[in-house]
């Protein structure tokens, strides 16, 4: 079983579409675009994890009618827009604004937002996240990746490409931790 990730559908969004350059001649394009993709990678078994902002549908109410047309069983860590619109979050295995979860070994730090450090990053942990569209540049010396659509073909990336993409990346340590030559007396 493969698990996912991804970040800012924007379903039901028109705006998204000149904000983010998206390829789509009308709402009903990207929208109907964003649920074939999903659909043509996702198994209904399978996990996915997204990362926030589902969707800014100017009715909050078609949210579980879009979350319903897609495969999977959806883990939705809560962006900025999808707090506004909380009621009608149904048809998610669970809604959590921040989550950590583990596979293949591997621990994963799941929020809406890029950190600068998070949990046991200087123990191999990664960031996913979202909210940045594919405009806040790329940390290579973080293991860290922007899921959102914008940056993976408007579709979910696997938990192996997101393996892949993140052998590209080291960690250097921007604090204490597992920087053997970090003086915190003198950071203070």
């Amino acid at each position: 079983m493969t698990i996912w990730f991804t970040s800012d559908t924007h379903f039901g969004h028109d705006k998204i579409i000149g904000l983010c350059n998206r390829p789509y001649a009308s709402l009903e394009e990207m929208d109907e675009a964003l649920i074939k993709n999903w659909n043509a990678k996702v198994s209904k078994s399978e996990l996915v994890y997204h990362c926030g902002d589902v969707s800014l549908a100017k009715d909050g109410s078609k949210i579980p009618q879009y979350v319903g047309r897609l495969n999977g069983q959806i883990h939705l860590v809560m962006g900025n827009h999808d707090q506004k619109r909380a009621k009608f979050l149904s048809g998610f295995a669970d809604v959590k604004p921040y989550k950590e979860v583990k596979y293949n070994s591997q621990k994963i730090i799941l929020c809406h937002y890029a950190f600068k450090v998070w949990n046991s990053s200087h123990h191999g942990s990664w960031n996913l996240h979202g909210h940045s569209h594919g405009k806040l540049p790329r940390d290579f010396k973080a293991k860290q990746l922007d899921v959102g659509v914008d940056c993976w073909n408007y579709a979910p990336i696997s938990f192996e490409e997101i393996s892949k993409e993140l052998e590209k990346h080291v960690f250097v340590p921007v604090d204490h931790h597992g920087n053997r030559d970090f003086d915190y007396k003198e950071s203070l």
